[in-house]
C-alpha cells in the first residue's frame, strides 16, 4: 500500500475507534449512566418515590424497577441478616450495559471486614461498579429520610469511582462502624468535581441546600 493509502487507514481507524468508545444519542449528546433504582419485597415504596426524586434533582437519569424479593442465596441465616456482597454480585449481574443499580432493603445486610466474616452494615458498593444496596435497618428512626438518602448517594459514589473521603462533613465519609451521617451535609469539592465530571449536577453546597428542602 502506498503512503497516503497507509495515512487513509490510520485516520479510519481513529474516526471508528472514537465513535465505538462514545455513548452517544442521535442528537450527538452524550449518553450518561442510568441509575436504576431497584426496591426488594416489603420496602416502602413511598420511600422509594421520595429518594428517586431526591437522587434526580443531582442526577436526572433514573428509573424505578418493580419490587422483587431478595435473593435467597444472599441469606446468612446464624446472624438473620442478608449478604451484601451475594445480593450486589447478583444485581450486577442482571444490570444492562450502561445502567447502575441500586437496591432499596429494610433487612438487616452484612459484608465481611477484614477479619470480622459479618459485620453489619448500611449499605455496600464496589467501587466502581454497575451495582449497590442500601438498608434502612440500621439508621436513625427519627432521621431516616435524610440518613437514607446520605448512604443512597454515598454508595452511588463508589459506584462511580469515588472511594472514601477524609472530610468529615462529605457524604462519602467512612462511617467506620458507627452512624455519623448527621454530621454530613454535602459533597466535599474533590468528590463533587468527579460526580460533575460524570454528568452530576451538584453545586457547590447543593447538599445543605437539598437537606433543607426535603426535611
Amino acid at each position: 500500500m502506498n503512503r497516503p493509502g497507509k495515512i487513509l487507514s490510520v485516520y479510519l481507524f481513529f474516526l471508528i475507534f472514537i465513535f465505538a468508545c462514545t455513548e452517544s444519542d442521535k442528537t450527538g449528546a452524550t449518553k450518561f449512566v442510568i441509575i436504576d433504582i431497584q426496591p426488594y419485597e416489603g420496602f416502602s415504596y413511598e420511600m422509594v418515590k421520595q429518594v428517586a426524586n431526591q437522587i434526580k434533582s443531582i442526577y436526572p437519569y433514573v428509573t424505578i424497577q418493580p419490587e422483587i424479593s431478595l435473593p435467597i442465596s444472599s441469606f446468612y441465616p446464624l446472624r438473620n441478616r442478608y449478604r451484601a456482597d451475594s445480593i450486589i454480585r447478583i444485581l450486577g449481574s442482571s444490570t444492562a450495559v450502561g445502567h447502575v443499580t441500586i437496591g432499596l432493603t429494610n433487612k438487616d445486610i452484612s459484608t465481611t471486614n477484614g477479619n470480622v466474616k459479618d459485620w453489619g452494615i448500611m449499605g455496600l458498593g464496589f467501587r466502581p461498579g454497575n451495582a449497590c444496596v442500601v438498608s434502612t435497618f440500621r439508621l436513625k428512626k427519627e432521621n431516616l429520610s435524610s440518613q437514607f438518602y446520605k448512604v443512597c448517594v454515598h454508595e452511588l459514589g463508589h459506584t462511580a469511582g469515588l472511594n472514601h473521603c477524609s472530610e468529615r462533613t462529605c457524604f462519602m465519609r467512612d462511617a467506620e462502624g458507627g452512624n455519623p451521617i448527621d454530621e454530613e451535609i454535602e459533597f466535599c469539592d474533590k468528590c463533587r468535581e468527579v460526580l460533575i465530571n460524570k454528568g452530576w449536577k451538584i453545586k457547590e453546597n447543593s447538599g445543605k441546600q437539598k437537606l433543607n428542602k426535603y426535611f
